[in-house]
């Protein structure tokens, strides 16, 4: 089948080796690993790939990603890529709320998906399945004969929930309907599959609050990092002398046209920045990530911000900047940008519910800071005296505690029970 930005398929002529055929649903391609889901999904996908025989569905909703299939088929037996666009999303998304269901469903919901789905499992006899992301489990639904294991990653209905606390109504109260149904629907995934997993101890806590009918069999394994990639030993050119502007730059990375990030990035451009600048006048937040959304591009016309957009690679701006910084105030899980500056051996200052669910000692391996005059004071403290201490006991934080393969062992274990 040609490549299109349809939906392609890929089967082998033949298996490698005899490993157990295992199903893998995932919301969006896990490739490249250059944002949170992504890099969670695809260190699961080579790390079932090495001990099992995967079959991957999944959607592509960046037309940019459809580059990648190639390299995300070789991991795999064989694959489906549906192409999934915001305006077809969104569409099927209200018909799952008008019909009772979730936003979230209804937007991964495809019948052409399906029916791969079941023939995949029916033909290659299929007894293990891993689902990534809640709302690709309707998907399993019809398979309870299998081994069904899921990563919630987050307790997204709770992440609706702190959304509809941001917003004004009507958008406050349609979020608010989408927790309470999407938690609904959590529930009852739980229930039915032989685990669930998360990113963090304390999002799987939070979780067996919410379902305490299945607490005996949610789990979590932590997010990991790539420490040979996120290596501070590489030489990196300096990317803010290009820009012919000397200040010490806090840097800031994630998606751009994620809301958290962007609430997050405009509250320290309001609140914070303006108390940094008094104090150091030459210091600038440089924002790095892709799509910045509107928003985000406006607050380049400020002093003292610089907006990227997207890289060819964030490494070297965060091994040249004097601080990370990662001020959000809606975060679920682990924050991969936080481990990723800790790995690079920089000083991070991060809000509390960015520390959230890391395994790091505030004060010696990272900052954490509220008010907006707590993250002022920390930042310029780091910004007058080089954090290398505190860079390097981080990077050595990030070596002992966030391991891909230790974490990811968990999977393993709850499959072959």
């Amino acid at each position: 089948m040609l490549l299109t930005d349809a939906v392609l398929d890929k089967q082998p002529a033949a298996p490698a080796q005899a490993r157990a055929d295992l199903l893998l649903l995932v919301h969006r391609i896990p490739y490249p690993p250059n944002k949170g889901d992504k890099i969670r999904s695809y260190n699961l996908l080579k790390h079932l790939a090495q001990r099992y025989r995967v079959h991957l569905a999944t959607f592509i909703d960046d037309p940019d990603d459809w580059q990648h299939v190639p390299a995300v088929e070789a991991m795999c037996a064989s694959s489906h890529f549906v192409r999934l666009g915001p305006l077809q999303g969104r569409l099927r998304g209200m018909g799952s709320l008008a019909a009772g269901g979730s936003i979230s469903q209804g937007f991964y919901r495809d019948a052409g998906m399906q029916a791969w789905v079941d023939r995949t499992v029916r033909e290659h006899g299929v007894g293990r399945i891993v689902v990534f992301c809640s709302p690709m489990a309707q998907y399993a639904d019809s398979h309870a004969a299998a081994r069904r294991v899921i990563d919630f990653c987050d307790v997204d209905s709770d992440k609706w929930r702190q959304y509809a606390d941001k917003k004004s109504w009507p958008m406050s109260w349609l979020y608010r309907h989408e927790a309470g149904r999407l938690l609904a629907y959590e529930r009852q995934v739980a229930a039915r599959f032989d685990a669930s997993l998360f990113v963090s101890a304390p999002e799987a806590e939070l979780f067996r609050q919410l379902a305490p009918e299945s607490a005996d069999r949610i789990g979590f394994f932590n997010n990991g990092v790539d420490t040979e990639y996120f290596s501070p030993d590489r030489a990196y050119p300096n990317p803010y002398e290009a820009e012919g502007k000397g200040g010490p730059a806090m840097v800031f990375t994630g998606a751009m046209d994620y809301w958290p990030n962007i609430d997050a990035v405009q509250w320290f451009a309001d609140h914070v920045l303006p108390l940094v600048l008094a104090g150091e006048p030459r210091a600038r937040l440089v924002i790095v990530g892709a799509r910045p959304a509107p928003a985000v591009q406006a607050l380049a016309a400020r002093p003292g911000i610089t907006v990227t957009g997207s890289v060819p690679d964030v490494r070297p701006y965060v091994a040249h900047a004097a601080v990370a910084v990662a001020p959000l105030r809606i975060a679920r899980g682990i924050q991969n940008k936080v481990l990723e500056a800790m790995a690079m051996a920089r000083p991070v200052v991060a809000s509390p519910q960015a520390f959230e669910g890391i395994d790091a000692t505030p004060g010696s391996e990272l900052v954490v800071a509220d008010a907006p005059e707590d993250h002022a004071s920390r930042l310029l403290a780091l910004l007058r005296t080089p954090g290398d201490a505190m860079g390097r006991a981080a990077r050595a934080c990030v070596e002992r505690r966030y391991s891909w393969p230790a974490h990811l062992s968990s999977i393993e274990e709850r499959l072959e029970c």
